[in-house]
């Protein structure tokens, strides 16, 4: 059996397919498109989680993947999630659900929020206008879930579907006729004003919103790298990676030379310099999904409207912007949900000008170095300085290549609620997988690439200075010269980090053989490391990013794309290195 559940954005249908399915769960992309699909298992019950949408008319492409599988008659049974304090326009989706004749429980969720309002609605009085089962639900704290399990279970000789709603020609004449049924199903209290009002009138608040915010960041980043972050890696690194390591290379003890080194200067030293920010990395994954789960980042698009108006972006734009703080390629992909092409041009064109996760180690690598007791300083500065010369590009595309009259910003802003903790570890943990993964692919394939070609020339083994990575990297070299690094170790890191940006780190690992952090503070004055993170921040995205451009909007942009992200790395680098050695002497 097959059951889908259809809803509009923010109404629960995550943390009802989280209940329903447990760790019986993956994540993918719907063919052909990337909009995000979840399916998993409670029993024998296959549950799909549809794209939250608000109607079925083939506009957006969640819309337009919601529609083509109800039409593939894989569903068996719709579960429609509807919002109680919205009932409205909730039940608006689920009259055009109808069209396809296939059986549906209607779950009036979020009846607690709607109590908060001053609205009870009667599951009884609306079953019987609608002519479907209705179950009253809490799915964040799971009251009342036993009920909907115990339908699903019994959906053949429990479940009675004879609607009394249907698709309706007109909007306008449905809504009339829901307006009718909310009236006789729900009881209005006085009217109060809400928590979610009330705090909004602080957040949102002209003159409190920008520096709210930015104290939101700070204390993410202070969480990040002072309070918890910095002192679980130290514990990390002294209580599981070096042990590790040395129990390595004691079992390799007897073996050959350049076996030893392979093993110990480039797989561990590579691998194990990223893998130690991994607690670091997974504090700010889990403070990034606490702000999303409890409201606060919708607001953060709200707020951004006014900013991004001025790149001539709606602030529906500055979603694939905050994606981009994870990772560019879902950012440029997301871009995709965009209305015009212009915007999802232009926002993909912005999106990897923000500090993607990958970043991190470096940041982090460097700032513990060079700026020892002021590393969240260091690095908010990085991630603000990204959203500077993202929002002064995107001014200087809106007045060159993309002209074009601005679209309306529509977005819905969910009630803040306490952040579902179960949800928010699965999420932390989902995105930490997906870094292990990579540091056990990717970084060790290049940190095996990086030794060999650091360790060999045309004659054979070699002292570094003489190998394959330091000829290659003395070429490059001296167009980093002006900008204070124009040393072949960076050249090499820079050029490698192109497949990854952790990668950078790994490789200064082992060029620096085994002495990385003597090495770079011979290397770099805390300006020039600064001009160095600059570049790394602003410089052409790895592969995947590069890949991900080329197949959404074709060869010809992705040049663009790498070429103007080089040029722009080199040129703000290079004003950071010179102005600030005038200041920093």
């Amino acid at each position: 059996m097959e059951i889908a559940l259809l809803g509009n954005p923010n109404v629960g249908k995550t943390t009802l397919f989280n209940l329903l399915t447990g760790s019986r769960q993956y994540v993918g992309n719907w063919p052909g498109v990337t909009v995000e699909k979840k399916e998993g298992y409670h029993n024998d019950i296959k549950v799909v989680d549809l794209p939250g949408i608000y109607a079925l008319d083939t506009y957006s492409n969640e819309e337009k993947v919601s529609k083509s599988y109800l039409e593939s008659g894989k569903a068996d049974f719709i579960v429609n999630i509807v919002d109680a304090s919205n009932l409205v326009r909730n039940l608006y989706l689920t009259s055009q659900a109808t069209r396809y004749g296939i059986p549906m429980i209607i779950v009036l969720n979020m009846t607690d929020v709607a109590d908060t309002k001053g609205l009870k609605t009667d599951p009884h009085v609306l079953q019987e206008e609608l002519g479907i089962k209705v179950i009253p639900l809490v799915a964040s704290s799971g009251k009342n879930i036993n009920e909907l399990i115990v339908s699903l279970m019994n959906m053949d000789t429990e479940t009675a579907y004879h609607p009394k709603i249907k698709d309706f020609e007109s909007e306008e004449e449905a809504y009339k006729k829901l307006e009718e049924i909310a009236e006789k199903a729900t009881t209005r209290s006085e009217i109060r004003k809400s928590i979610s009002e009330k705090i909004d009138t602080v957040v949102l608040n002209p003159l409190i919103a920008y520096p709210l915010f930015l104290a939101v960041l700070f204390l993410v980043f202070k969480l990040t790298f002072s309070w918890i972050g910095d002192p679980l890696s130290g514990a990390f690194e002294d209580y599981v990676i070096v042990p590790l390591s040395d129990f390595i290379t004691s079992l390799l003890s007897g073996s050959s030379g350049w076996f030893r080194s392979l093993v110990s200067d480039g797989i561990i030293a590579g691998v194990g310099s990223v893998i130690v920010f991994l607690p670091v990395i997974m504090v700010m994954f889990f403070s990034i999904s606490l702000l999303e789960e409890s409201g606060y980042m919708a607001r953060a698009a709200l707020i951004m409207d006014r900013l991004m108006r001025k790149m001539g972006l709606s602030g529906k734009a500055f979603i694939p912007m905050i994606i981009g703080f994870g990772c560019s390629v879902p950012a440029i992909m997301s871009a995709r949900t965009l209305e015009t092409e212009k915007d999802r041009r232009t926002a993909a064109l912005l999106a990897p000008l923000m500090s993607c996760n990958a970043r991190l180690p470096v940041y982090l690598l460097f700032a513990g170095i060079f700026f020892k007791g002021h590393e969240e300083i260091v690095v908010m500065s990085l991630y603000i300085l990204g959203v500077v010369i993202a929002f002064l590009i995107g001014i200087l595309f809106k007045n060159t290549i993309f002209r074009k009259d601005e679209e309306p910003f529509i977005i819905e802003l969910p009630d803040y609620h306490v952040p579902n903790l179960k949800s928010v570890f699965s999420s932390t943990w989902d995105k930490a997988k997906g870094f292990l993964k990579k540091a056990g692919t990717l970084i060790f394939s290049l940190s095996v690439i990086v030794w060999f070609l650091s360790n060999f020339n045309l004659n054979g083994m070699s002292e570094m200075q003489d190998s394959f990575l330091a000829s290659a990297g003395k070429v490059i070299a001296p167009l980093l010269k002006p900008l204070g690094f124009g040393n072949w170790q960076s050249a090499v890191a820079l050029t490698a980090g192109l497949m990854a940006k952790e990668v950078v780190v790994s490789t200064l690992e082992i060029v620096f053989t085994g002495n990385l952090q003597g090495g770079l503070a011979a290397a770099f004055t805390p300006v020039s490391a600064y001009a160095f993170l600059v570049f790394v921040l602003l410089y052409t995205p790895c592969v995947a990013v590069i890949a991900a451009f080329k197949k959404e909007y074709g060869t010809k942009m992705m040049l663009f794309s790498v070429s103007y992200q080089m040029v722009l790395a080199w040129v703000v680098s290079f004003i950071f290195y010179n102005v600030g050695s005038l200041i920093w002497r």
